[in-house]
């Protein structure tokens, strides 16, 4: 058996906490992160249903996409079902840990599963997350210039896209003159030095700052270390919520609706007016998805796959695209899927299992 505290990490790998919306409660939100594990059940929702299926099958850890506790809990008397779902868990010793958004911001999350699920092709990020990245400026001798580099790609910087060990480096002469407590790498006390130095700019996920600066200072040759942070305004590329992405033919409007009713088992898909003209590039966004209307219209998507558009949602289309609500679980259904997947690749000591409960509260005529 694992203790719950290292199966975290594995979560965090497949969706860093980071990566999760503002707004949202992702990580661990029931249990205490020094249990032993036992088994993992994977659901959609961690309702009491779900809990009574943890407790069966021997499950003391619940993996669940929707976070059970969304806002804050000032009483816990069971009076609505997520009192009376944290309470069960509370009772048998049971985990619950919410990924959400931390998914649904994933490159190969929420909306790259929904993608695949339609064949879709040269796929992105339809709204990249704005303000996650930052710039390290820093100086050093040339002979540190290569170990120093290292390291900070080591801890994550450097990364721009679909490559790694980005920097850039300049030449140019740095000045200084330590006082009595000093212990200059280069020059005496009281000295005024003029040194060439190596300017190294790299870019790093903000969440990364202080391992980028552990490694900054546990590798520079210097007493004290120049260096310079910035916020950077740069959309990052492949961290953001929705896809865009084609299909390999274009397909007629209303046969396009039938495909994806089909694929993602929708019990009915509410949809704008037709256009008239074939569906070739397609923009999907898992859950909620109303406040993307605009980036999709921006990137030129012959239809908006997503969830939850209210009545004057549907105005929004203005003839530019085709808007179709496809429902909230549906979109999102495979995701549970994907997180089986993941960990059963990752941790092979005990059961990691499908949930069997269906969790979504809409039905269908």
């Amino acid at each position: 058996m694992s203790k719950l505290k290292e199966i975290l990490f594995t979560l965090e790998e497949m969706a860093p906490l980071a990566y999760a919306e503002d707004f949202d409660n992702v990580g661990l939100l029931v249990g205490d992160s020094n249990t032993e594990v036992t088994g993992i059940l994977v659901c959609h929702d961690a309702l009491e249903s779900v809990i009574d299926e943890a407790i069966a099958k021997k499950c003391n850890l619940v993996v669940c996409f929707h976070p059970i506790i969304f806002s804050g809990l000032k009483k816990i008397t069971g009076k609505n079902y997520v009192e009376r779902t944290v309470l069960k868990a509370i009772k048998n010793d049971i985990a619950i840990y919410a990924v959400h958004t931390a998914l649904d911001n994933h490159k190969q999350g929420v909306n790259k599963i929904f993608s695949d699920a339609l064949g879709l092709i040269n796929t992105k990020i339809l709204v990249p997350k704005l303000n996650f990245i930052q710039k390290l400026v820093t100086y050093t001798i040339s002979e540190n210039v290569e170990e120093l580099r290292n390291a900070l790609f080591e801890a994550g910087a450097g990364k721009i896209g679909n490559y790694e060990d980005c920097s850039f480096n300049s030449k140019g002469v740095g000045t200084y003159m330590g006082n009595e407590d000093s212990n200059p790498e280069i020059g005496e006390r009281f000295e005024f030095v003029e040194n060439e130095e190596i300017k190294i700019e790299v870019t790093f996920e903000k969440h990364l700052q202080s391992k980028v600066l552990k490694a900054l200072f546990k590798n520079h040759v210097y007493e004290e270390v120049a260096y310079e942070i910035y916020d950077l305004q740069n959309a990052h590329q492949n961290i953001g919520l929705g896809m865009i992405g084609e299909l390999e033919k274009p397909m007629a409007e209303k046969d396009f609706l039938s495909f994806v009713k089909d694929k993602m088992q929708c019990g009915g898909i509410r949809h704008s007016a037709f256009l008239g003209k074939p569906i070739q590039k397609v923009a999907v966004l898992g859950g909620s998805g109303s406040f993307a209307i605009k980036n999709a219209k921006q990137a030129g998507a012959d239809i908006f796959l997503t969830a939850d558009l209210k009545y004057h949602n549907f105005y929004e289309a203005e003839n530019q695209l085709v808007l179709a609500d496809i429902g909230h679980f549906e979109s999102e259904r495979f995701t549970k899927n994907y997180i089986v997947d993941f960990l059963k690749k990752k941790i092979l000591n005990f059961a990691i299992i499908f949930s069997e409960e269906n969790t979504n509260p809409v039905k269908y005529l």
